[in-house]
């Protein structure tokens, strides 16, 4: 990933609506969840979703596919995963003591009872 699909991602993220569908995504993985059903749950207009949607898209965090009459979208969890290590390995320059705590957490938290 570079700096520009960075900007990129992180834009699309900036934004409340687009944050939720993306955790929802996150959390139905992975299962894909329907435009409409998106637009339902957070109360969001279906041509204001489809907007939202476009752009997660653009940004590599969300993909589609059709099925039938429907548009069902899943997190891109490989687009995540390249933004977060890029923002990893520029953030801590090398120097991986720096990062070390923030994945150790990241990890502790993702493990049961911790």
């Amino acid at each position: 990933m570079d700096e520009r699909a960075a900007i990129e991602s992180l834009t699309a993220l900036a934004q409340s609506t687009r944050l939720s569908v993306f955790r929802h995504l996150v959390r139905a993985h992975p299962e894909p969840v329907a435009a409409g059903e998106l637009a339902r749950i957070l109360g969001t207009p279906h041509n204001t979703m489809s907007t939202h949607l476009a752009v997660l898209a653009r940004a590599g965090l969300v993909v589609q596919k059709r099925e039938s009459r429907s548009m069902l979208y899943s997190a891109d969890l490989d687009g995540f995963r390249a933004l977060v290590a890029f923002l990893t390995r520029d953030c801590c320059c090398g120097r991986p003591e720096i990062c070390a705590p923030i994945l150790e957490s990241l990890s502790a938290e993702a493990l049961p009872g911790a």
